[in-house]
């Protein structure tokens, strides 16, 4: 028989009466005759407080040492919901990531997976067993706990159903599903009831909160369809798959937002081959993203150079690119965290022209600057004043009716 995979949220279980609602849930699922496994995120805002606790005691914690603290958080959430679940009356066991077979690659804060030992999974599921394992973790060769960045629960939950042949994953999150826009910053954002898994992608990777992009790219390659749906009510969510519509919709699916962005410009760089690499290097050897990247047109033989990373990556990005200044010859390193991303998304954009004019003029009409610009075939992203985000995700939203059924 199939097994079933659910991943909980951390709102879905903030707290007592929130885990029991869960069980209940769980319980139902299990009780169709399906084996079923459970993953689950960190109570609530358990894993922000543990931060915040650890930057108490050390500015700047050890990567290796708050991978470990950060992983009790759901260590927690599966302890809990298995003894809750053995008090209804369900065989039940708590597995943590490691004890589930998950293996990681040594990259501490944002360890990627890098096989699933699904065995003991297997052994626990032959026994009758409800198993709940811990999210967003994992354990190196060299036994250290590792954890998958922030949202990595969606990828163990997706990694599992993909070792396990799971015929879909459910996900479980506050939201109905996956909206055309945040509802919170525009009420008229309306819920699709499916996406294609490029469309999900590209929305997830620009700030879209609902997935992580690593478990959208775990279903891609894969094949596992993921459901997103709300712990909260019975409403059916919203499919990510690799089918796709026909061209007779909206041919933009949804908006994104990303107040997660801080700014680095390398000033009066001399222009000639190699300073980018020598730029970046240690930056990627720092296992740290770097998302936009422009460099101006070169002015008497230099030229400026910007890029933008996490606003959580900035203070170790500049300690390690401040020290390149001399031998790259620059005349300043400054930086800013006051911009955010906003970016539409769609695949019937790729053939279509026009919407670059389009998503610019909404955003002059809203006297919203654009500083840089970036985009994918199927993606355009502008970087904008963060104070204007909701002014520019509004603006979109209404240029590109999103809040209409597919047309």
């Amino acid at each position: 028989m199939e097994i079933l995979v659910q991943k909980y949220g951390g709102s879905s279980l903030a707290n007592a009466d929130r885990i029991r609602a869960v069980a209940r849930r769980v319980a139902a699922s299990r009780d169709s005759g399906r084996p079923i496994v459970v993953v689950v995120s960190a109570m609530g805002d358990t894993t922000d407080d543990l931060i915040e606790l650890a930057q108490q005691l050390a500015e700047d914690p050890d990567d290796r040492e708050l991978d470990l603290l950060l992983s009790t958080g759901e260590m927690i959430s599966c302890t809990l919901m298995a003894m809750t679940l053995r008090h209804m009356g369900h065989e039940a066991i708590s597995l943590t990531g490691a004890q589930a077979g998950i293996r990681t690659d040594s990259s501490h804060r944002r360890a990627r997976i890098v096989a699933v030992d699904p065995s003991r999974v297997h052994r626990e599921l032959a026994a009758g067993r409800i198993v709940v394992v811990a999210g967003f973790q994992g354990i190196t060769e060299e036994f250290d706990i590792t954890t998958l960045g922030r949202g990595g629960s969606d990828t163990t939950a997706v990694a599992l159903a993909a070792i396990l042949h799971a015929r879909t994953c459910e996900i479980y999150t506050d939201v109905d599903g996956v909206y055309t826009a945040d509802p919170r910053i525009e009420p008229r954002a309306r819920k699709l009831d499916e996406i294609s898994y490029e469309e999900m992608l590209e929305l997830a990777q620009q700030g879209a909160k609902v997935m992580h992009p690593r478990a959208v790219e775990l279903g891609s390659v894969y094949g596992v369809p993921i459901v997103v749906r709300s712990s909260f009510n019975e409403n059916p969510g919203t499919l990510i798959h690799g089918e796709t519509a026909m061209e007779i919709r909206n041919k933009v699916r949804g908006i994104a937002h990303d107040t997660d962005v801080a700014k680095v410009t390398v000033v009066g760089v001399p222009d000639r081959p190699g300073i980018a690499a020598s730029l970046f290097r240690p930056l990627a050897d720092a296992n740290i993203s770097v998302d936009v990247i422009v460099q101006n047109a070169s002015i008497q033989g230099t030229t400026d150079l910007s890029f933008t990373v996490a606003r959580s990556d900035l203070n170790r990005t500049l300690r390690l690119v401040q020290p390149l200044t001399g031998e790259l010859q620059a005349a300043d390193i400054v930086s800013s965290t006051d911009l955010a991303k906003v970016s539409i998304v769609g695949t019937g954009m790729q053939h279509a022209p026009g919407y670059a004019a389009r998503m610019f003029k909404a955003l002059a009409d809203r006297n919203v600057n654009i500083d840089m610009i970036t985009t994918s075939e199927i993606r355009i992203t502008c970087l904008i004043d963060a104070q204007q985000v909701s002014d520019a995700v509004q603006a979109l939203h209404e240029t590109f009716q999103l809040d209409k059924a597919d047309l």
